[in-house]
């Protein structure tokens, strides 16, 4: 008796009986397991340059792999999110995510020996409403303020932890589109 399985028509999904189905998990399980304990050739050739902090927003995921991308670091940063980015690692409101923050830069610069820190945050943040009670996304001028300050405010407590480290950071709107945020002279 034919299985579904065995007709040359490949457009119908095809069955499989529950050992087949067994039998292939373990297969790819076995190869994921094999994959995690050989080196991944980007990471071997060139090693992890630095470490992103961004947000959780959804949104803004595909442009924020871009963006890394676009910068030349596809496979060679490590990667924190938590909500608001700039915001989470200094908020008082959240004290967890402070020491969540800190504990994986350490670690990857124990680890990785990244050589700089990315701070993206991004326009329209739900957690900057959260946390600060107030929406700066209808006035964009003074949300630009607000993520700038923010923004330096955790650039100088890394800069006073860790100098040796290159800090930059940036506003993301939600086009995908990306403004730097420098400190003032």
């Amino acid at each position: 008796m034919c299985q579904p399985s065995c007709h040359a028509d490949h457009t119908t999904p095809q069955l499989l009986s529950r050992r087949q189905f067994l039998r292939l998990a373990s297969l790819g399980g076995g190869a994921v397991l094999l994959g995690s304990l050989l080196p991944r050739s980007a990471q071997a050739a060139g090693g992890t340059e630095a470490l992103l902090l961004s947000c959780m927003d959804y949104r803004l995921v595909d442009d924020t792999e871009r963006f890394m991308a676009g910068m030349g670091l596809r496979n060679k940063y490590d990667h924190i999110v938590l909500a608001g980015a700039a915001l989470g690692a200094v908020t008082d409101k959240f004290p967890a995510w402070n020491a969540t923050f800190w504990e994986h830069l350490q670690v990857a610069i124990d680890l990785h020996h990244i050589q700089q820190v990315i701070i993206l945050d991004h326009r329209d943040c739900g957690a900057y409403k959260v946390v600060l009670g107030e929406d700066f996304g209808k006035t964009p001028d003074a949300e630009t303020r607000v993520h700038a300050e923010t923004l330096m405010r955790l650039r100088q407590q890394i800069a006073a932890k860790y100098p040796q480290l290159q800090l930059s950071s940036y506003l993301m709107a939600l086009d995908g589109s990306v403004q730097q945020i420098v400190p003032k002279p």
